[in-house]
């Protein structure tokens, strides 16, 4: 049996104080889920419940837009499998909050010009 061609891959991991980038050799068909639990990350970050995490390629989250899930997609040549963080509050609630703000602050601005 033919022994298959080893690629660089990169698994990375980051929290506001500290990131972590391990660069690792996988055999060619390697899955994104494969790399992460050969990479040890989680001995680093505990934390990390990789059958659960989301997880993409270069910013593009994998299981969404067409791309397959972790344990499905195959790794190329240089991929960099990132492991995301949970949200701590929804993206949309942060500009709801950012955009009340604005309209409060607006408001206070044009009632003290118009004294």
């Amino acid at each position: 049996m033919a022994k298959k061609e080893l690629i660089p891959v990169e698994v990375a991991y980051a929290l506001p104080a500290r990131q972590q980038i391990i660069e690792l050799q996988v055999p060619s068909g390697t899955t994104a889920f494969e790399a992460v639990k050969k990479s040890g990350i989680t001995a680093q970050f505990p934390e990390i419940d990789i059958e659960n995490v989301k997880m993409g390629i270069f910013g593009k989250t994998l299981g969404t837009k067409g791309l397959k899930p972790p344990k499905d997609q195959v790794l190329e040549r240089m991929d960099r499998v990132e492991i995301y963080r949970p949200l701590i509050i929804d993206p949309k609630e942060i500009r709801r909050r950012r955009a009340e703000k604005a309209a409060s602050t607006s408001k206070i601005r044009n009632l003290e010009s118009s004294d």
